[in-house]
């Protein structure tokens, strides 16, 4: 399994979204997800689309074949580091007992050191190194990472947002 990574805050709690898709699905999931694009446009990221617009990507996304894993916490400003650390942490373990490949996480360019850092340390309290390979990408370049990015964004939002993405979200672990 493969599994795509971002984040949402909003109003004292922070929200890590962890995307899963079968590798079969990749393909046929990266070319619904570009044919979601308006003309000129380069990628698809939630806060910056209209209300109207987001209504129907987000009925969209959440019909695309991916299973949904909210990791939330409260935060404050000082803690939002550490509570992501803390989500990205509890997820990576989760992807490592489902048996995930692959982790893409969307870069935020110099703090991914601090995921970088947190995954090595999860996968080393394993006896044997899980095959679980992680990168940092741009959601400009990777389509996948549209679909936690809208997830995450509902989610938070609450209230009809939430409805509208619930049939794809699979678990929701409070930390």
């Amino acid at each position: 399994m493969h599994a795509f990574i971002d984040e949402s805050g909003r109003d004292g709690a922070y929200i890590v979204c962890v995307s899963v898709v079968d590798p079969a699905q990749l393909v046929p999931t990266r070319k619904q997800l570009a044919a979601l694009l308006l003309p000129g446009q380069r990628e698809l990221h939630f806060k910056k689309e209209k209300p109207r617009r987001r209504r129907l990507l987000a009925d969209r996304i959440a019909a695309l074949p991916a299973i949904s894993w909210i990791y939330t916490t409260s935060c404050t400003p000082k803690t939002e580091e550490q509570d992501r650390q803390r989500c990205l942490a509890e997820a990576v373990r989760d992807l490592v007992a489902a048996g995930a490949h692959r982790v893409v996480i969307d870069s935020r360019q110099e703090q991914d050191r601090h995921d970088q850092a947190t995954i090595y340390r999860v996968l080393g309290t394993y006896e044997t190194s899980p095959p679980v390979v992680h990168q940092h990408h741009e959601s400009t370049a990777t389509p996948l990472l549209w679909i936690p990015d809208a997830v995450a964004w509902c989610y938070g939002a609450g209230g009809d947002w939430r409805r509208r993405v619930s049939a794809g979200i699979g678990r929701i672990t409070q930390l």
